[in-house]
């Protein structure tokens, strides 16, 4: 509609105080449009309500998941990533042998979740994202396959924290915090939005939705606060290392 009138995405951006990169990811399926902006852009085209019914369906029942949102292609597209699992090692940062041992050694998912592993250390011109990995202590604890298995996946942690686009640091075991709740990802674009894979008992969601990311700020706050740093954190790695599965 906005091409057949001969509208720009300049023009698009100014009406909606975003940037083009913005209104492009909308276009494009990357980005959810709200309510305001969906209003302001079919009165500008003269869509007589067309986007606004469409904005309709694709919300109706308080659905949180646009059907397009695809997270691979959100996670290798993404300029930062920050992740919180409170029970095992998160995927990016899972060996062979570890993910072998949660996926039952299927082979076809094992490639696919190594795969995306790929996009921290790129050299197809691309940047690779900066990951900040938080990790509850008791995943360093927790059994996966046997002992040589956690002792490999727990020195590949290590490595990963001396890449320089990479973070991780051991939250503290002892306490309670919404953490507890579930693992989830924040991913932060280029264009600074951010779309959230939230992990769930009956299926994963994929969110961009401003409520469910300010629930999830304030998640990574409480989490951070009782968080080690980075030296702290590979200190106490190495001590497990040592002491359980060695």
């Amino acid at each position: 509609m906005r091409e057949a009138k001969g509208i720009k995405q300049e023009t698009i951006a100014h009406l909606t105080n975003m940037s083009v990169a913005q209104v492009s990811r909308i276009e494009n399926g990357k980005r959810r449009a709200s309510r305001s902006f969906t209003d302001i852009i079919d009165d500008h085209l003269e869509a007589g309500g067309a986007l606004i019914a469409l904005w309709n369906d694709l919300n109706k029942d308080g659905h949180p998941v646009p059907v397009w949102f695809d997270w691979p292609k959100i996670e290798a597209d993404a300029a930062m990533l920050v992740s919180w699992e409170p029970m095992l090692i998160t995927g990016l940062a899972q060996t062979r042998a570890y993910a072998s041992a949660l996926l039952a050694g299927n082979e076809e998912a094992v490639e696919a979740r190594l795969s995306r592993q790929a996009i921290l250390t790129r050299d197809d011109g691309r940047d690779s994202p900066t990951l900040s990995l938080l990790i509850d202590e008791q995943a360093l604890h927790r059994q996966v396959g046997d002992a040589e298995t956690m002792k490999g996946q727990l020195e590949h942690l290590i490595s990963l924290s001396m890449l320089s686009n990479v973070t991780v640091q051991v939250v503290l075991g002892n306490g309670e915090h919404d953490g507890n709740m579930g693992a989830f990802v924040v991913a932060t674009m280029d264009d600074r939005s951010e779309v959230a894979y939230v992990e769930s008992a009956v299926r994963p969601i994929t969110t961009d939705d401003p409520a469910d990311l300010s629930v999830l700020a304030r998640t990574l706050f409480a989490l951070r606060s009782r968080a080690l740093n980075e030296d702290m954190s590979r200190e106490l790695i190495r001590k497990v290392v040592q002491e359980k599965w060695t």
